[in-house]
């Protein structure tokens, strides 16, 4: 399981909640911008981690330019010192930068680090693996959008690569490193770790001719994944990798997600202990109960992990939700009750929909009948001043609450209270045994022993209680003490606690100083089919998606490293980066979640005859539309750039 972390705090509490992995952003080139950190934090998060045999994976999972070339360099050098695992990566300049003595002013360094290839490389297809698998990735992160069947058949085409798949969080509505929108309209690239979240902003649909099919609606706002209930099928279907999603997410995310997907795995785990196993070593002890939906989250959904499925996204706001807590059933004066069984506390914060112009919204109203109703619905919250069992009394009362509104709870200050205290121990349970040797004695914890010399005196009276004692306080350390043995058995030797404490110290010190030096990463190396699909490579990882030739710069190559390495592949016409070279009406976007699915308007799959005339149009508050291509031969829906105002016509709400 890897868990993300925003800093070093997050990252060691992923740790201590289960995490068997961790991956953080370095100071520069993360697709998370805001989440940078120092090498020296990111190598004081290595040692924690490597206690515990677990992973710390560094995104640098930008594209680069042509003069940040050096201090990328320079950045996997210092992360190669820090004793990363892998570096996840998108541009694949990198791989050059890491196979080769490749020397520029100020930097000659051979690295040797393992690389990562992230979801933004767009990984889709059985192709793409195959061709990531042949130029030296043994990781590939898969696109969110694919399904059980499409995992397990990429694993069974490729079965020597380690494939990882998101199972919770946020989800981008474009497939990752494909979407230009927030580039396009407001100069911030999401290829550069700086999205502005096109995606979430409310839009107007209209057709060919200006009509009004829905307005004000967050069409592309999807709902956050939550897969807890999948993950024997994706363990079976080949994932060996479980990603949650939140390098921007605060502490209180990270530690109960972790903790909860750690605690599933365990029980899987469990029921097949000579099929699967935990990839770091390590028994988790919680002052709490995980509970996902008091943590961030837009609603659930698993995609398209059985197929394409409504209800995936969240168009009446891309805001938390959090818990459903009940309904209101009476209000008196300045408070009113609650039909449910939650139990709440002064400090809640709660939330419900009204529409525009005063209707609530019902439990669960998000239906494909609602999305085209054409009426808009607003997130209203407020705070819980008093709360006496369940009648609440708010710091000031909604105008528009009235009974029978649905009512969610997006901050519970009972589980904020519990989770700002220490909430969990990871220890690795070891034993110990304590042997008489020729001169001295012998402490064994784990694999490292050492040797103590020294004068051996005939106890007075039984030791072995004092030594199970000594030997047992741990403290602070990784370990946890199961048991001691005495060799021999009735080991009638007296050792002063002082000299006890020694050894207990030396033996744990070794022990961590081990783990550290035996949690190496495995070197970047091409598979020896590079030269056999060089020629082939253009046509066999974008078999299935013939964009690529019609729109060149979905390659994302942005200098001249990447440059080099595609036309070392055998690729002949190639085009900088969007980035760097915008174009007219370009495909800003490519999405699994399609429109006319959702409205119930895909003949294909059941739904009825459309009453508009396409294209449809988005388009924003400030006029921008943009047009939709339904690509269904391969079930996708495109979204191109801005379009002029449609000729003026009657506007017709549906």
């Amino acid at each position: 399981m890897l868990a993300p972390a925003k800093n070093l705090e997050c990252g060691i509490a992923a740790i201590d909640h289960g995490a068997d992995a961790v991956y953080i952003g370095a100071e520069r080139f993360g697709a998370r911008v805001a989440a940078g950190n120092s090498v020296e934090d990111i190598a004081q998060l290595c040692t924690y981690a490597h206690q515990y045999g677990a992973k710390v994976y560094v995104t640098v999972n930008t594209i680069i330019y042509d003069e940040e070339l050096e201090d990328t360099q320079r950045l996997l050098q210092d992360l190669q010192s820090a004793n990363v695992d892998a570096i996840l990566v998108q541009d694949m300049g990198i791989c050059q930068l890491s196979t080769v003595n490749y020397q520029l002013s100020t930097v000659n360094c051979q690295l040797s680090i393992d690389l990562h290839a992230s979801t933004q490389t767009d990984n889709r297809t059985i192709e793409k693996v195959q061709w990531l698998r042949s130029v030296g990735f043994r990781r590939v992160v898969l696109a969110r959008e694919l399904s059980l069947k499409e995992i397990a058949a990429i694993h069974q085409a490729v079965p020597d690569v380690e494939l990882e798949v998101f199972v919770h969080g946020a989800l981008c509505v474009s497939y990752s490193g494909q979407c230009y929108a927030s580039q396009y309209c407001f100069g911030r690239s999401a290829n550069r770790g700086a999205c502005a979240q096109f995606c979430r902003l409310p839009f107007d649909l209209e057709d060919a001719d200006g009509n009004v099919i829905e307005r004000g609606r967050h069409l592309l706002s999807l709902k956050d994944m939550c897969r807890i209930d999948q993950l024997e099928e994706l363990m079976e279907a080949g994932a060996v990798s479980f990603k949650i999603e939140g390098r921007l997410k605060d502490i209180d995310y990270v530690k109960n997600v972790t903790a909860a997907y750690s605690q599933r795995l365990n029980e899987i785990i469990a029921r097949h202990p000579d099929k699967y196993c935990r990839a770091s070593l390590g028994t988790c002890t919680y002052s709490f109960t995980p509970n996902l939906q008091k943590t961030f989250n837009r609603g659930f959904t698993d995609y398209f992990l059985y197929g394409r499925k409504p209800n995936i996204f969240s168009p009446d706001t891309p805001k938390a939700l959090g818990e459903y807590v009940g309904k209101v059933k009476e209000i008196r004066g300045n408070s009113f009750n609650v039909a449910g069984t939650a139990s709440f506390a002064n400090g809640d914060g709660l939330c419900f929909f009204k529409e525009e112009g005063g209707r609530t919204k019902e439990e669960g109203d998000v239906s494909r009948k609602n999305v085209r109703d054409g009426k808009s619905l607003v997130l209203e919250g407020f705070r819980v001043n008093r709360a006496e069992g369940n009648r609440l009394y708010p710091y000031q009362m909604p105008v528009d609450l009235k009974p029978g509104t649905a009512l969610y709870r997006n901050f519970d200050q009972e589980f904020q209270r519990v989770m700002t205290g220490k909430t969990a121990v990871r220890k690795i349970p070891v034993e110990m045994t304590l042997r008489e040797v020729d001169d001295g004695f012998e402490l064994k914890m784990g694999s490292q022993s050492v040797r103590f010399p020294m004068e051996k005196q005939l106890a007075q009276k039984p030791q072995h209680e004092n030594i199970i004692r000594q030997l047992s306080k741990l403290g602070n350390t990784p370990y946890e003490c199961t048991s001691v043995h005495f060799v021999p058995q009735d080991f009638p030797f007296f050792i002063p606690s002082s000299v006890l404490t020694e050894m207990r110290r030396n033996i744990s010190e070794r022990l961590i100083v081990n783990s550290e030096k035996t949690a190496t990463a495995v070197a970047f190396t091409p598979s020896d089919q590079l030269s056999t699909l060089r020629s082939a490579l253009p046509l066999r990882y974008a078999k299935n998606c013939q964009l690529h030739k019609k729109y060149p710069y979905l390659l994302n190559i942005a200098n001249q490293q990447a440059r080099a390495f595609y036309e070392q592949q055998g690729l002949k016409e190639i085009a900088p980066a969007f980035e760097l070279s915008p174009v007219k009406n370009p495909l800003i976007m490519q999405c699994r979640h399609c429109l006319k699915y959702s409205m119930g308007y895909c003949v294909r799959n059941g739904g009825e005859k459309p009453r508009w005339k396409e294209p449809l149009y988005l388009k924003l508050d400030d006029g921008r539309r943009f047009r939709l291509e339904f690509q269904c031969s391969e079930c996708q829906m495109n979204v191109f750039g801005a379009h002029p105002d449609p000729p003026k016509g009657r506007e017709e709400e549906r």
